[in-house]
């Protein structure tokens, strides 16, 4: 578009919002990536109604049509990974490898599922009762209502908008909107597909003008949800008075747990990257580092050293590890959890720094801290940064309790060269995703993916696992 202003997208056309915002990169505060159009109340209404319209001709549509949009969507993020990737990097903060990475990676999701457009297969059976026979089969649920987060902005809108769209259903989207840039990069690609016009829809704006809209609206079939527990747990309480489908990703505090028999150079790495990978700014990020008092001295030294390699700069820099914090407001976030982790006990051994770029932004060294205990708030609340914090512990079965010992269960990871101790993790974890032997953060697109406790709840996200959310069953009887 050669306008000025980045529009939404209602009913199949480009519409201007009730405001803009500007959109400014977090790695360079006068980087200003455009101006986006903000959607009020009516307007969500209005996309909320188009798609009910859409998704009735959206279904009707032939397998193979579904299976083309889907690889043509793919198709184009993979091929424009470096230019979306770098568009993604300034509005993000991520590294320029980080930001191309998570666009191959949604061209994955929308291929996967173009894949699973093909593989909907029902269930035929006998009655109990003679001379009827019974078939079972999936339906689209209808309007699916997306929310998503600031930290992934397009691989969480692609992992939710591709199966909607496979399984036949309308889709109205509201991004995180520190992050309009990614989320209309995409619905740009969407566009030009041919879909019925209201089968999808980009609503950008606030929480409390379109969040609110779609949380509440009866007109809406289910709602998918990634972000705070704060906020998930609003949106849980707001969905069951319609008695809306619902779907949430919440927040973490993942613990990877370094048994004394561990390789320590893989440990570290696990460790390193795990924690402060995406500036610590992941939902899968190990904050909590569970380690066995027999190797607890030679891993925080090895961990300070690795720390002290890694690169903090401007995203598209090369040679950069570490990009920007997402905004102002995290960072002073960051920067209470530093102070509030001193407070209770931590010793600071590496990092926590404040860092002046070449260009003004938010920018922190990663920080590691030891002296930490289970019961201090550092490890009990989810920062969502680059901060990690050691436990020592006496042996595995101390380690496994103190990762258990929290209220959320997302992902867990050991590292161990023994198959006792890494069979009974694997089992005994309460998380959704166990790693052994591997980071915390970094999951495959086939599979499902979600956690227990208060980190998720309702079906499962990715894999052929998204069809429990992204459908209803249908059960016909017979008699011929």
């Amino acid at each position: 578009m050669s306008e000025s202003i980045f529009r939404n997208y209602i009913a199949g056309e480009w519409v201007e919002g009730a405001g803009v915002v500007a959109n400014i990169s977090p790695a360079d505060t006068s980087d200003v990536i455009g101006q986006y159009a903000q959607a009020d109340k009516a307007q969500t209404q209005a996309a909320i109604a188009a798609a009910n319209l859409g998704q009735q001709e959206w279904q009707k549509s032939g397998l193979e049509q579904r299976y083309s949009v889907l690889m043509s969507i793919g198709d184009e993020l993979i091929a424009r990974k470096d230019e979306l990737g770098e568009l993604l990097a300034r509005e993000e903060g991520k590294t320029l490898a980080e930001g191309a990475g998570e666009i191959y990676r949604s061209g994955q999701f929308f291929h996967y599922y173009a894949a699973e457009v093909l593989r909907q297969m029902g269930e035929t059976a006998d009655s109990v009762r003679p001379g009827i026979e019974v078939e079972t089969r999936r339906e689209p649920v209808g309007v699916v209502g997306i929310i998503t987060p600031w930290n992934f902005p397009t691989a969480t809108g692609a992992w939710k908008i591709a199966p909607a769209l496979a399984f036949g259903n309308a889709v109205v989207w509201k991004p995180a909107n520190q992050v309009p840039a990614s989320a209309w990069a995409l619905t740009e690609i969407i566009s030009r597909q041919g879909l019925p016009a209201g089968t999808f829809n980009l609503v950008m704006g606030p929480g409390a003008e379109v969040g609110d809209v779609l949380i509440n609206s009866r007109d809406i079939n289910a709602l998918t949800f990634t972000g705070s527990l704060e906020t998930g747990r609003k949106v849980a309480a707001a969905t069951a008075v319609n008695l809306v489908k619902c779907q949430l990703e919440m927040g973490s505090k993942n613990a990877l747990v370094v048994l004394d028999d561990a390789d320590l150079d893989n440990a570290v790495e696990c460790a390193v990257n795990g924690a402060f990978g995406g500036t610590g700014q992941k939902c899968t990020a190990s904050s909590r580092l569970i380690v066995t008092e027999g190797i607890h001295d030679r891993f925080v030294e090895a961990a300070k050293a690795r720390m002290q390699k890694l690169v903090v700069g401007h995203p598209l820099k090369e040679g950069v590890h570490i990009g920007a914090v997402a905004d102002a407001r995290q960072m002073e976030q960051n920067l209470e959890y530093l102070a509030l982790a001193k407070s209770e006990g931590g010793e600071l051994v590496c990092g926590g720094q404040v860092l002046n770029e070449d260009t003004e932004g938010y920018y922190m060294q990663p920080a590691l801290f030891t002296g930490t205990t289970n019961d201090m708030r550092i490890n009990r609340e989810e920062a969502f940064a680059p901060i990690a914090c050691v436990i020592k512990v006496k042996d595995y079965d101390e380690a496994l309790a103190t990762l258990n010992d929290t209220n959320f269960g997302l992902t867990g990871g050991i590292c161990t060269q023994s198959l006792k101790y890494a069979t009974d993790f694997k089992r005994n974890a309460k998380t959704g995703c166990v790693m052994i032997n591997l980071p915390t953060a970094g999951t495959d697109y086939h599979v499902p993916f979600g956690g227990r406790k208060d980190s998720s709840f309702g079906p499962r996200e990715q894999g052929t696992y998204a069809k429990e959310f992204y459908t209803v069953v249908k059960t016909t009887y017979m008699r011929a």
